[in-house]
């Protein structure tokens, strides 16, 4: 009994872990005959676990929705990422789900082991944000599931979009990843009618249902998510920007620089271009000053006028000594 019921935990697990399993890749993973896993599957369903099968040879299982939210399984890494996103939720970007994530939160910390809670609260106490430079948009947490749903299972969406200049359309794409950036979320995805990677602002999504059809994987574009996103969105989400010249080769600079701070360009193989920006000229400011590297401010006027401050102040900061 107690093996049989560490059997049906495994296979919970299993089926937790992704959306398809064939019965005959289960039971490789389980060590037993198919016939056990039709057995065991009974035995979930029994326990109110919506357990889909499918016949033939491409025929499988699927862990479905139900009418109640069934027990979850998380080992001890899934337990500490789930704890620790509850927390930043709680004071995200996400509207509506503030208060949501802190009772969640609250049933999860309770069930916690000693070591895990412990790994939880040096995380919370000794990890701190960055703030941003300001407010961003609010998303709607369902527009997150479904596009993170469809990103998992490779399912085209039909979704509204509204553009930066206001205007709407119907937009069908095959998505890859959601880029959380700054203080706004991205979807990356491969839009169908335009053949080429595209960048939509989540908070201006509106998807349609339901999803699918199922598409092939493509090739990620160049750098992965994260750095197509920083190329492609960068001088229309900053309220500042920059063209900044380097004295230091583009892969010094791309070192030192995180893709949602800027793109490097080569010039020579002792130049580069940083591409850069923010909403305040302060963290532009920043920015250029952490790269420890001489460089070129030629524009905008007013980030010209703003490093001449400070090259003012941190002049006045530290006075000539007299000769005693």
């Amino acid at each position: 009994m107690l093996e049989t019921s560490a059997r049906l935990l495994r296979l919970l697990s299993l089926l937790q872990a992704r959306q398809d399993w064939p019965g005959a890749a289960l039971a490789e993973r389980l060590g037993v005959s198919e016939r056990t896993v039709r057995r065991d599957v009974d035995r979930l369903r029994e326990l109110g676990y919506p357990v889909n099968s499918t016949r033939g040879t491409d025929g499988g299982y699927r862990l479905g929705a139900g009418s109640v939210m069934p027990p979850l399984l998380l080992d001890d890494e899934e337990a500490v990422a789930v704890a620790v996103g509850l927390r930043t939720a709680a004071g995200g970007t996400i509207a509506g789900i503030e208060e949501t994530s802190v009772r969640a939160l609250a049933k999860l910390e309770q069930v916690l082991p000693s070591r895990l809670r412990h790994r939880v609260n040096a995380l919370q106490t000794y990890v701190e944000p960055v703030p941003a430079d300001g407010p961003g948009p609010v998303v709607d947490p369902g527009v997150l599931t479904t596009l993170a749903a469809a990103c998992r299972d490779g399912e085209r969406v039909r979704f509204d979009y509204r553009a930066h200049d206001g205007s709407a359309g119907v937009r069908i794409a095959e998505p890859h990843r959601l880029v959380s950036w700054g203080r706004r979320w991205y979807l990356v995805a491969w839009d169908v009618d335009r053949q080429d990677w595209r960048t939509f602002r989540v908070d201006r999504v509106e998807p349609r249902t339901p999803t699918g059809p199922r598409f092939p994987p493509r090739d990620p574009p160049e750098g992965g998510a994260a750095a197509y996103v920083a190329r492609g969105v960068s001088a229309a989400a900053w309220r500042h920007w920059a063209r900044v010249v380097v004295h230091a080769p583009a892969d010094v600079v791309t070192g030192r620089v995180n893709p949602a701070v800027g793109v490097v360009e080569a010039v020579d193989g002792h130049t580069c271009v940083l591409s850069t920006g923010a909403d305040s000229l302060h963290v532009i400011a920043v920015y250029l000053g952490m790269l420890d590297l001489d460089f070129e401010v030629t524009g905008p006027p007013e980030l010209v006028e703003h490093m001449r401050a400070l090259t003012a102040r941190y002049a006045r900061s530290t006075p000539a000594l007299t000769d005693r």
